[in-house]
């Protein structure tokens, strides 16, 4: 070989080595790692039967079952115009609260979140990437139960800003008693418990049966509930055409508080 040719040669070997295929190791910036993530847990979220179950089909079958049938005296005006707001509030909670603290318990029972903890993506990036999924999954659940109410003759008022507000409160509240179960309890003890709050607040939290079916004292006991707050207050918007719901929002804002709080001093990764 000449020794042009070798010059040549050791030419292209160092440009391979200092060019486009030169390794760069370390994380990827904290925002890809984050999308990414979120991409991950929404998928698993949508692929589980379990958590499709609660967070679509259980909704649906409920806000098209008491519109169609008079099974609840829901007072004066269309059964839907009711039901509508209150299943909104259902479907939030079912995926803020049950679905993520099933899913976030068993993660950590199986080792998954201790493995996730090591890696290069932050623990408070975890759990942005978890509360991401969560919202995408909220915003597909809308956008069907607001069609299929509209089908059902659906005549919603208000403005859009109250509901919004309402809705991420909601969605701050129930993640943060959702974290603190998955992170607190057993999975077995995390899947029972959140189930039976499911059911709990279906029947007691203003859903599809009115508050004032209940005894006075009683309602005011179900009214602090998240549950109740969210669904009274995109009740008093939807349906009455209510301003900004001040009192529904401070109990959401107190539970948010409350409940992140708590998870991120008491949840355990192991």
């Amino acid at each position: 070989m000449s020794q042009a040719q070798l010059g040549s040669d050791r030419q292209g070997a160092a440009s391979v080595t200092t060019g486009t295929y030169t390794p760069k190791p370390g994380a990827a910036p904290l925002p890809r790692m984050i999308r990414a993530q979120a991409a991950l847990e929404t998928r698993m979220l949508l692929r589980n039967g379990e958590q499709l179950l609660l967070t679509v089909v259980i909704p649906t079958l409920l806000l098209v079952l008491f519109s169609s049938a008079d099974i609840i005296d829901t007072g004066p005006g269309k059964a839907v115009d009711f039901l509508a707001p209150g299943i909104l509030a259902l479907a939030v909670m079912s995926t803020a609260f049950t679905g993520q603290a099933i899913a976030t318990g068993f993660e950590r029972r199986y080792g998954v979140l201790k493995r996730l903890a090591a890696s290069p993506l932050p623990r408070w990036g975890l759990m942005a990437a978890k509360t991401a999924s969560v919202l995408v999954t909220e915003i597909l659940q809308v956008i069907l139960l607001t069609a299929i109410a509209f089908a059902l003759g659906w005549s919603p008022h208000g403005g859009p800003l109250p509901v919004l507000l309402l809705l991420v409160l909601g969605t701050a509240a129930f993640s943060g008693l959702g974290l603190l179960m998955a992170g607190t309890l057993k999975a077995e003890a995390t899947l029972a418990a959140a189930n039976l709050v499911f059911l709990l607040f279906l029947v007691g939290g203003g859903v599809i049966v009115p508050m004032d079916k209940f005894p006075a004292g009683v309602q005011d006991v179900l009214g602090l509930l998240p549950v109740s707050a969210l669904s009274d207050g995109l009740r008093d918007v939807l349906q009455h055409g209510a301003g900004m719901p001040w009192a529904d929002l401070g109990i959401l804002a107190v539970w948010a508080v409350v409940g992140l709080g708590a998870a991120g001093r008491f949840f355990r990764w192991e």
